[in-house]
């Protein structure tokens, strides 16, 4: 299944500068729904990302204290795509079962 969302990256306040972006409630509710066997370490689950011009495999991960699912952005796609924490992305989503 594909997935568009939009939203604001952000970047946490822990060691490593990660920077994410938070998929909203109601895609959150639905990935979770539908996860079942596609559930790998810490909850989290296997996807493929496009961003502009950028594709990469990575994993969306839960976030107990949003109630939601994070997209971690790796610096190597924030610099490809110049983006920063405060920007709004477009990013395409992919469930890879």
């Amino acid at each position: 299944m594909r997935y568009e969302v939009e939203g604001e990256v952000w970047a946490s306040g822990g060691p490593g500068g990660w920077c994410f972006l938070t998929l909203p409630q109601d895609l959150t509710e639905g990935l979770r729904a539908m996860r079942g066997p596609n559930v790998v370490a810490f909850g989290s689950m296997r996807i493929e990302a496009t961003l502009g011009g950028t594709t990469w495999r990575t994993s969306l991960f839960p976030d107990t204290s949003r109630g939601a699912f994070l997209l971690p952005l790796k610096a190597d796609v924030r610099r490809r795509e110049r983006i920063a924490p405060g920007d709004r992305v477009q990013v395409a989503l992919e469930v890879l079962l």
